[in-house]
């Protein structure tokens, strides 16, 4: 479970530094029409956290419940406090599984009401996959409106410097 605990702390960092970066936006360069991702970097910040909180939803054998619209105006800071909050939840979940927990099945509904089944830890990688693909898409955007580029690379993010002791006489 260490793996999984790693890439929610990567995923998680990654949101931050997006929302960090958009933080510094107006309005009108949040909701910028784009080709790409849900058309605004408003709709697709809020579209990673919609899937992130889905996915947790499911995980967590809960009902489908009604999704945050992706045409909803919050803030920068709005949204950093719904990722904070469905963070917290999520990392007392994953903290209480035990191997048995993520080896079997469960079934989940999906959007229409269809019946499905898959692991748990695929659940959570989906959730994982799922932001890293908007988060690529959102970073573009910023890019196009003016912002420095954000880092989102795992190998980056992962890398510690290697210290070099000196040699002994």
């Amino acid at each position: 479970m260490q793996s999984v605990h790693s890439l929610l702390e990567y995923s998680d960092a990654m949101n931050l530094k997006l929302l960090d970066a958009a933080g510094e936006f107006t309005d009108a360069q949040l909701d910028q029409p784009f080709d790409i991702g849900m058309k605004t970097l408003r709709r697709t910040l809020i579209h990673i956290y919609v899937g992130e909180y889905v996915w947790l939803q499911r995980q967590l054998k809960n009902a489908e419940q009604r999704w945050l619209s992706e045409t909803d105006l919050l803030s920068i800071v709005q949204l950093r406090g719904k990722f904070e909050k469905l963070w917290a939840t999520r990392d007392e979940f994953v903290d209480d599984l035990v191997d048995e927990d993520v080896e079997g099945d469960q079934t989940y509904r999906d959007s229409k009401g269809s019946v499905y089944r898959a692991g748990l830890l695929d659940m959570i990688l989906q959730g994982i996959v799922h932001s890293v693909h908007h988060r690529a898409q959102a970073s573009t955007m910023l890019k196009q409106v003016g912002a420095s580029p954000v880092d989102l690379d795992y190998m980056y993010w992962l890398r510690q410097p290697v210290v070099e002791q000196p040699q002994g006489d």
